[in-house]
């Protein structure tokens, strides 16, 4: 491991399974290889050096072992060449699931399934530190050209799925590659989850940086210390300054991940639903509608709202592309987007399995195409979990 993390520093993402395997080849591990989730969590691609001459493998999400092991978050073990064992182990950054490590070996132990769930670990972090400055794996996650609008708005996404020992917290965003308008954050800072999901005026370069202006005006007040009130209020005058004919709509979230207490903010945009125990609280979060961001009159103060979650409450906040997803004049709906989360939650599926079950049961009802964003995101308090050591 010493050996391995020295290199890492200087090695390129696609030189990391053969940097794996020769340095473990003592150790028994051979064919050493790393795959990454595309954009839509579609297929596993292998990451391969740029200097390679062979195209990198593609293994599906839901025809593989290796897809197994990654909508699973689990080890899927099968049996290899020449007497040999072949290990899936999820490569997972947090909560994030980024893809799945394969490794052939010729004991299957107890010491070499850690060592390969240590491997996976490593491979995790060196991922996402060096998806920062090298293009090959977003090359690697990529199925089709992406739009320019897109290409800035995922730049501004923060990861598709955090979490603590308080809270868990995922999203998806359709079409990937086209997406404009909507947008999603989610972060925690002093035991408190923030959340924001945005729907921009538009679809087009202006949606998208629209966007960008709300997640940047919402991160910087954020982070200057501002409250809810005077984040919205700040998103609101770079609109007005940069884009003074554009809005968007959005729900700005704030849960005190200790009490459970939730505040919220509407700005023109669908109210979020409140699951609890498998149930539609109904009107949970009823209330007047505000204006969208960008549109404030000198006498509005969009209100703060409040409510006392449960141990286990789920909430999804989402953009009306989701339930008016139409195919021959039929939409996907509340109902069947409700009841799709309930039974998927019930399999006992992880929120970015959910989500991503989801997203694929809303593309094939629209024969995989959206005539607009649609955007998911799901939180849960389970501040009872870690003490049921589940």
């Amino acid at each position: 491991m010493d050996a391995l993390l020295d290199t890492l520093h200087r090695t390129e993402p696609g030189r990391l399974a053969r940097v794996i395997q020769k340095i473990y080849a003592d150790a028994g591990l051979s064919r050493v290889g790393i795959f990454v989730a595309d954009l839509q969590q579609k297929a596993l691609v292998e990451l391969t050096d740029a200097r390679s001459t062979q195209p990198p493998q593609r293994l599906a999400m839901h025809a593989s072992l290796a897809g197994w092991a990654f909508r699973s978050e689990s080890l899927r073990i099968q049996p290899g060449e020449q007497d040999r064992v072949v290990l899936f182990v999820p490569i997972i950054d947090g909560v994030e699931r980024l893809g799945v490590l394969r490794v052939e070996t010729l004991a299957l132990t107890a010491s070499t399934i850690r060592r390969c769930q240590s491997l996976a670990a490593v491979v995790a972090m060196a991922l996402v530190t060096k998806g920062a400055y090298s293009d090959e794996l977003a090359c690697s996650q990529r199925a089709t050209t992406m739009g320019v609008a897109a290409e800035m708005v995922w730049a501004f996404l923060p990861p598709r799925t955090i979490g603590t020992e308080l809270i868990t917290s995922s999203a998806v965003v359709e079409p990937a590659y086209e997406v404009g308008g909507d947008a999603f954050d989610h972060s925690v800072s002093d035991d408190v989850l923030h959340v924001a999901v945005t729907d921009a005026m538009g679809h087009d370069l202006a949606a998208g940086l629209t966007s960008s202006v709300v997640l940047a005006g919402c991160r910087n007040a954020r982070r200057s210390g501002a409250d809810l009130p005077a984040i919205v209020r700040t998103i609101d005058d770079h609109l007005e300054q940069l884009f003074p004919d554009r809005y968007a709509t959005g729900v700005l979230l704030q849960l005190h991940m200790t009490t459970g207490h939730l505040r919220w903010v509407n700005c023109g945009h669908p109210e979020p639903y409140l699951l609890r125990e498998g149930i539609l609280v109904s009107g949970a979060f009823h209330q007047e509608p505000c204006l969208p961001l960008g549109i404030r009159l000198p006498e509005d103060e969009r209100a703060v709202h409040h409510i006392q979650l449960k141990p286990g409450d789920r909430i999804l906040v989402y953009t009306d592309g989701v339930t008016e997803a139409r195919l021959t004049g039929k939409s996907f709906g509340e109902d069947r987007f409700i009841d799709y989360i309930n039974r998927a939650v019930a399999a006992g599926e992880p929120a970015p399995e959910v989500l991503r079950r989801l997203v694929d049961a809303i593309l094939a009802s629209q024969n995989g195409r959206l005539s607009d964003d649609a955007t998911i995101l799901l939180f849960e308090w389970h501040p009872l979990r870690e003490a049921q050591g589940r």
